[in-house]
């Protein structure tokens, strides 16, 4: 992650700039502490019943500040999916006292248990075909679930009045019943928020009104008219300061960008960090097509959590740094338009917010920006452990762990962008959130397969395989060499890729480019394909080759263990060798040896793990035979280095760690 050592950084010929934490990592940090005090086994009842499809909920909340308790009245349609159904099931909390159950004007019977589980029986008379709608009225009030100012609802920010939801994964029942899986989204939702007059209350879609009560306390009607999953509703409500600007997105048309930031945080800056939305909105309309919701609105609601959250046409933020901003917005397309049908599936929200991160920087600041973006993401991705498709949805740390579901979900996009192309590439994102059988519903990775298929042309189950299925990312050992194509003035070049052994897969089927450097003349960019686990591949040039670099764009996840080469295979004598450092690890002094047939200039320059010159420690005629140096790197930072030896005839490089 940004802003610390990491102890496994791929050997790439890269430029990396350490930066404070990128919104993908304050995304994940804020859904996991939200949950870390109230997640137990119990609280997961997952996927909801099969037996229901719930097409709209109408919430209709009178909160109590003082008290921290909650009236509800939820109004709840939904369709049948069985014959002959004669029970409902939904999920609320236990800390939440049902007092009625409305069917058709009938009080029905009902039972809660201690599962989180509403069993709701309809009269015996009354069984309800297939594809059936029902209607039910749901009453219920008490102290909705919160732990010392975090949960899924809390009351109060660092002694500010405010309160607010965040329910994703498992949060909604919390505070209402619903059906709590993202798998099941409603057609559309009302949300009435009534309270005392302090609070300015907010919610997803459009506001309709605004009433004052014979009470005195005030109501807000929120009405969203899109489909939408139950953890992205949400209530945000404070004294906010509003901010109203607005996207224009065609000639003569707009849509309002809202902004309701706490009356102590409204500043200059704010409003410079939140006038950025309008730029983020022109970029990835321009990348991704319409915004999904541009009848309605975009915009921030600020609440207690560092990050934010992707509430559906209002982030909730806790902080409007750029690409906290970035990455909350490019939800709106990847999470809330399109969703991932399980949690299994993260990634496809994740992965998709984190890389329209470095989209954003790419098309804002241009391609140096974007590279450190990619390069950081990739240096975490490299610690992820698992399956970029999750086997255990029962930890919300594995769910929203940043390594995993986060940079390696967006380093995969990456690596999918290599594959494709620009053009496909974004062809294929546009598509697939607004493919008919997709656009605003629920999806799986196959689904986001099948597209990139179907625009590239190009088989990509082997991609989708080891990448998303698979775990870690290829190892190589890289050899190569040259020779004089006998008669002519051509060389041919020997490149030979070996990958160490993987568990699942045993090694990784990627394109690849290499780059061949001629000295003083224009290097050549030649491609090929690796399909096999050690393999060998010959490309003839018009020069002779002085270097190569192995994937030079930066378009796979990787590491490089060791480059060998030989600049003229033919006329390399016997005796070199350049020995690893010991000790190693090491702190802060290590030991180099190598050895020469014959005497001749010898070089030996320290880099560090991402490539950059740290400083040449030989570099000059030698004697044949055995060699040794002593690094002191007592003014260098921890981390991985690599040193590398250049005679006239051999070249080699070893990585070593250095630890304080």
């Amino acid at each position: 992650m940004r802003g610390i050592i990491l102890s496994i950084i791929a050997f790439l010929l890269l430029n990396v700039t350490i930066y404070p934490q990128s919104g993908a990592e304050l995304c994940s940090s804020t859904k996991i502490k939200s949950y870390e005090k109230l997640l137990k086994s119990d609280q997961i009842n997952y996927p909801g019943d099969d037996n229901i499809d719930i097409t709209y909920y109408k919430l209709d909340l009178q909160f109590f500040y003082a008290s921290k308790f909650l009236n509800g009245i939820v109004n709840i349609n939904g369709v049948s999916k069985k014959e002959n159904l004669t029970q409902i099931i939904l999920d609320l909390n236990r800390l939440l006292t049902v007092e009625r159950v409305l069917f058709e004007n009938q009080a029905l019977s009902v039972t809660q248990t201690i599962q989180n589980r509403l069993y709701i029986t309809l009269p015996e008379t009354r069984k309800l075909k297939f594809n059936e709608p029902f209607s039910l009225e749901i009453k219920y009030s008490g102290y909705p679930a919160s732990s010392g100012g975090f949960g899924t609802i809390a009351f109060g920010d660092r002694g500010l009045k405010s309160i607010y939801t965040l329910s994703e994964p498992y949060g909604s029942k919390d505070w209402f019943p619903c059906k709590d899986t993202p798998a099941d989204k409603a057609d559309s939702s009302d949300v009435w928020i009534t309270s005392e007059p302090f609070f300015v209350s907010v919610s997803n879609g459009k506001l309709m009104e605004t009433v004052t009560n014979q009470d005195g306390t005030k109501t807000y009607k929120w009405k969203n008219h899109y489909p939408i999953a139950p953890y992205l509703i949400s209530v945000a409500m404070s004294n906010f300061v509003v901010y109203n600007t607005s996207f224009n997105y065609e000639e003569g048309k707009s849509m309002p960008v809202d902004h309701y930031i706490y009356p102590s945080y409204w500043s200059e800056k704010t409003k410079s960090d939140v006038d950025k939305t309008i730029d983020m909105l022109r970029i990835f309309t321009e990348k991704y097509g319409e915004y999904p919701f541009i009848k309605e609105k975009y915009g921030h609601a600020q609440f207690g959590f560092g990050g934010g959250m992707e509430h559906q046409t209002i982030s909730s933020m806790g902080t409007f740094e750029e690409t906290v901003v970035a990455h909350e917005l490019a939800h709106q397309w990847f999470g809330d338009k399109v969703t991932c049908k399980n949690w299994e599936n993260i990634w496809l929200n994740e992965g998709f917010a984190t890389y329209s991160e470095s989209i954003y920087l790419e098309a804002k600041y241009g391609n140096a920006l974007f590279m450190n973006d990619v390069q950081a993401n990739m240096t975490a991705a490299m610690s992820a452990q698992g399956s970029l498709y999750l086997k255990d949805i029962s930890s919300v740390n594995a769910i929203f762990n940043y390594n995993r579901s986060y940079a390696k979900g967006a380093i995969v996009l990456h690596m999918l962008r290599g594959v494709l192309g620009d053009d496909n590439f974004f062809k294929a994102l546009k598509i697939y959130h607004d493919k008919p059988q997709l656009r605003y519903g629920v999806v799986t990775t196959e689904d986001f397969q099948s597209v990139c298929e179907e625009v590239s042309g190009i088989y990509l189950d082997y991609f989708f395989r080891e990448w998303i299925y698979g775990e870690n990312y290829p190892k190589y050992n890289i050899g190569w060499n040259y020779s004089l194509v006998a008669g002519t003035t051509k060389y041919k070049l020997l490149f030979r890729l070996n990958q160490v052994s993987n568990n699942n897969p045993q090694f990784f089927k990627m394109p690849f480019e290499l780059k061949i450097n001629f000295g003083g003349k224009k290097d050549t960019l030649v491609t090929s394909f690796n399909s096999s686990q050690e393999e060998a591949f010959e490309f003839i040039v018009n020069d002779k080759p002085i270097s190569i670099t192995f994937d030079p764009n930066t378009k796979i996840l990787k590491e490089v263990l060791s480059i060998s080469a030989v600049r003229d295979e033919s006329k390399l004598p016997e005796g070199y060798s350049l020995s690893q450092n010991y000790p190693n690890p090491f702190n802060p002094t290590t030991n180099i040896e190598y050895s020469l047939p014959a005497s001749g200039n010898v070089k030996i320059i320290l880099f560090d793990a991402i490539g950059n010159e740290i400083k040449v420690l030989v570099n000059k005629y030698e004697d044949g035979g055995y060699h040794k140096i002593e690094l002191n790197a007592e003014n260098l930072a921890s981390g991985i280095y690599i040193y590398k030896i250049e005679t006239n005839n051999f070249i080699d490089s070893k990585k070593m760690i250095l630890v304080k």
